[in-house]
């Protein structure tokens, strides 16, 4: 308007409702801003499914003064956008609710997941879940898990957590078979098995299974059994530590688990105070 009408510049400024110093003094980026703004896409380039509220959650630390508004902004400054995933229509079906772990190890649900390596050489991922925790307690992969391979591998996770009382498994041969289940049978253990066909009866392994194949099998590209077990590995080490999760608080499993063994120590130690008082 003052260029090309020759109006005044308090003429043009009450006109489009705008101060005269901001139009003197135009915004500058910050150097916070440029910072923050580059760690957003390097971070949304390592995690191609986080939205602007993951990325938050994995910068709070590193920035803790810096809100999810600010993230958002600058998230949409760098046309930085997760894909909408179609969904399938599914016929309705009657759905079983899980029932809930309260505390750690109660119920640690088991599945497979299936991949090739560059030869085209297929190879077999066995994924454990704590239920409570969300915590990824092994991922085992090889070229083939028979039911006798599964329990020398929770035994293994033995070791380090004590016996579950209860899995949960689909009707794989792997699980029905008489290792498996002489297994539950001599270390007190339930199995429970969803109904053939309603793989939401497992709900927290087929979730998990999900991020496992976006975040690490369909990122990556294995030559030999070596260097799928080795990249596996650290994605499970980065699930575990480093990647928040929205139904613990934005936490690491690994974090939450830790919290939840303080307060109930803390809850132990206080109620066995109040008996010996």
């Amino acid at each position: 308007m003052i260029e090309q009408h020759h109006l005044s510049e308090r003429h043009a400024c009450r006109l489009v409702g705008l101060s005269r110093d901001s139009y003197r003094h135009p915004p500058q980026p910050s150097e916070l801003n440029a910072t923050l703004g580059e760690q957003i896409r390097q971070t949304a380039l390592v995690r191609r499914r986080f939205g602007y509220r993951r990325i938050h959650d994995m910068l709070r630390q590193q920035f803790p003064g810096v809100n999810h508004k600010r993230i958002y902004r600058l998230y949409r400054q760098a046309n930085l956008t997760v894909k909408k995933r179609r969904k399938v229509k599914r016929p309705t079906q009657e759905r079983v609710p899980l029932q809930l772990a309260r505390n750690i190890n109660e119920v640690l649900s088991m599945d497979f997941v299936s991949d090739s390596l560059s030869s085209g050489r297929r190879i077999k991922c066995l994924t454990v879940v704590d239920d409570f925790s969300k915590e990824s307690v092994d991922i085992t992969v090889d070229y083939g898990i028979s039911g006798q391979y599964v329990t020398r591998v929770l035994d293994q996770v033995a070791r380090f957590r004590g016996y579950p009382a209860a899995v949960r498994t689909d009707n794989g041969p792997e699980f029905t078979s008489r290792a498996f289940l002489a297994w539950t049978h001599k270390n007190g253990i339930r199995h429970i098995l969803i109904e053939p066909g309603k793989p939401m009866q497992n709900g927290y392994i087929e979730s998990f299974n999900g991020k496992f194949r976006d975040e690490c099998l369909n990122e990556q590209w294995f030559e030999s059994l070596s260097q799928a077990r080795e990249c596996i590995a650290h994605w499970r080490r980065d699930y575990n530590e480093v990647r928040p999760h929205s139904s613990l608080g934005r936490i690491p499993p690994a974090r939450f688990a830790q919290q939840h063994r303080q307060r109930a120590g803390g809850a132990a130690g206080s109620e066995q105070k109040q008996n010996f008082d």
